[in-house]
């Protein structure tokens, strides 16, 4: 029995297509997101505040999350096997967690905390949630700390991490960006866990 002809050109033009898209999509990223994430990067600190530096990551990664393709895929997914729970209140604790671990990333960098002590505390942190949270919230909370490392959210951290520390006397872009999308994905992880405690 030979291919089906009806199936495969069909498979064949979307395979180009998508091939195509995201090409073009991360080209974009590259021209316009790196761009701005280390022009911002390096704006920031010389407003001499820190606060200032902690809100501004703190809004681009949570409106750089909730633009992210592969959040409103993933909640779009939940959404269908689940009760109760809305794709946007999904959409959002995703973007919270990632907020406020960027924000705590870019204290790291400011006051050179090892990422080591951070990372222990993190996972502590969701290890002793996983025995509170439901089944169901259980997978999809890693799940969240996955997607946030999509096409958009991280050229725009890493380059906000690396703008930052260029400016900040003593700082490597090198060892201080190291690490950076390890730990803003364990917000989301949390986050999520949370949400499923509490709903």
């Amino acid at each position: 029995m030979g291919p089906d002809l009806g199936l495969i050109l069909p498979f064949l033009s979307g395979a180009v297509m998508v091939i195509l898209g995201m090409g073009l999509f991360l080209m974009g990223v590259k021209l316009g997101m790196l761009p701005m994430g280390e022009s911002t990067g390096s704006e920031l600190p010389k407003h001499g505040s820190l606060l200032f530096i902690i809100v501004i990551t703190f809004l681009l990664a949570f409106l750089v999350t909730i633009a992210e393709p592969d959040v409103r895929v993933l909640s779009s997914m939940f959404a269908m096997v689940s009760e109760g729970v809305s794709r946007i209140a999904l959409i959002i604790s995703i973007a919270l967690g990632l907020g406020v671990f960027v924000a705590i990333s870019m204290l790291r960098i400011a006051y050179g905390i090892p990422i080591k002590y951070l990372f222990t505390v993190g996972y502590l942190f969701v290890i002793i949630l996983s025995f509170f949270t439901p089944p169901e919230f259980l997978a999809i909370s890693f799940d969240a700390g996955g997607v946030t490392t999509g096409p958009l959210a991280v050229p725009v951290i890493l380059a906000l991490g690396i703008g930052i520390a260029s400016m900040l006397g003593g700082k490597s872009e090198l060892s201080d960006g190291f690490g950076l999308i390890g730990l803003a994905s364990i917000g989301p992880i949390i986050t999520v866990m949370l949400m499923g405690v509490f709903i």
